[in-house]
């Protein structure tokens, strides 16, 4: 079982950053792929990035690739999302996840677990 927990989110303006936070509970946190996922009002949950459990390899979706980088810290159980040149079309709630694979992946299928979620809003 992992719990996730997230933080850092916030109101920003347009072109502006911010740097969020996973951390998870668990002992095997290092053998999970690690993703983080949007839902703005009205609209369906997106996959927004996702990173290996070792190694680092990452996936972007279109939108964000050039202004988000995601990273994870195996050593405190906790993966980063930072957002930089922020848009307002980025105002949504964004999620953490957990997979049950050491593989990347955009699938929101294969994520186990999910965190409660931080709101991002950014001001135009």
């Amino acid at each position: 079982q992992v719990q996730l927990v997230e933080s850092g989110g916030g109101l920003v303006q347009a072109g502006g950053s911010l740097r969020l936070s996973c951390a998870a509970s668990g002992r095997t946190f290092s053998s999970y792929a690690m993703g983080w996922f949007r839902q703005a009002p009205g609209k369906e949950r997106e996959f927004v990035t996702g990173i290996s459990a070792i190694g680092g390899l990452t996936l972007y979706a279109d939108s964000v690739k050039g202004r988000f980088t995601v990273s994870r810290d195996n050593a405190k159980n906790t993966v980063y999302l930072q957002m930089n040149r922020l848009k307002a079309e980025d105002t949504a709630v964004y999620y953490c996840a957990a997979a049950s694979t050491p593989w990347r992946t955009s699938d929101s299928g294969k994520y186990d677990y999910w965190g409660q979620g931080t709101q991002v809003t950014v001001s135009s």
